[in-house]
């Protein structure tokens, strides 16, 4: 199609996010579209959102491993917005969805307002109340996971629904470099990984993310859950599947395909 804006590119991604259907990158047809327009595309999708009901409840973080930002082409990691239609409640099954994929997350909810620029790894620490662990079910809105960098942005880094469990931890009682998780796939372990994984400590992928919404006149605010970024290798779930996540502190996460 001709005529590609902010807007229209909004409308297209929901639209297609809502209907389950895939579609073609939209770079190939918006050359255009550069990572700091993808951006702006993101925010007018959730203003979007929130004009349907949707409430703003955080921030997720995608590509937070160098192999994941090497073979997107990418510097940095990417972020996105979370909202409360995005949350999967612990019973129920996962909604109908294109491609979804699964992996397990770090996740902090804020205790306090956290805003850059100049954030550090231990101040962005300071400000988290309690860790959990999590799954995130991404599912772009492109056929067979195919996009450049600002394609994912502009689709809210392809946020589909995550699962937040229920051990909470306070940060100072734990060491997240160190704490592991096995990914679980219809009853065998398919990945492993630790809280390194994520920029070697999830804290930086925070401090991140608090220094660049600064760069956009935003903060992390108060009661925000943050995803930290997959800590493995996402898998995919197939219909009936069985998917668990199990942390050596923050306990087992399950969801059903």
């Amino acid at each position: 199609m001709t005529g590609w804006s902010i807007a229209e590119a909004a409308r297209v991604l929901l639209a297609a996010e809502d209907s389950g259907t895939a579609r073609g990158p939209i770079t190939e047809e918006w050359p255009g579209l550069d990572v700091r327009t993808a951006y702006a595309v993101q925010d007018e999708a959730l203003r979007l959102r929130l004009a349907r009901g949707e409430k703003l409840i955080g921030l997720k973080l995608g590509l937070t491993s160098k192999a994941k930002q090497e073979r997107m082409g990418v510097d940095r990691p990417v972020m996105a917005w979370l909202t409360d239609a995005m949350v999967l409640p612990a019973a129920d099954p996962l909604p109908k969805l294109i491609h979804p994929r699964a992996e397990p997350e770090i996740v902090f909810v804020l205790g306090s307002r956290l805003a850059g620029p100049g954030v550090t790894a231990a101040t962005a620490m300071a400000a988290v109340d309690r860790v959990y662990g999590g799954i995130e079910v991404i599912d772009s809105r492109y056929a067979d996971f195919r996009f450049a960098a600002p394609d994912t942005i502009a689709d809210n880094a392809s946020s589909s629904v995550f699962r937040v469990g229920s051990v909470g931890v306070a940060p100072t009682g734990m060491d997240l470099t160190l704490e592991a998780c096995l990914l679980e796939a219809d009853g065998a372990i398919v990945d492993s990984a630790t809280g390194a994984a994520v920029l070697g400590h999830p804290g930086e992928a925070l401090a991140l993310a608090a220094n660049a919404l600064a760069e956009r006149g935003l903060a992390l605010e108060e009661g925000w859950i943050v995803l930290t970024g997959g800590l493995t290798d996402a898998v995919p779930v197939s219909p009936g599947a069985r998917i668990a996540a199990h942390f050596t502190s923050l306990g087992s996460i399950t969801l059903a395909g």
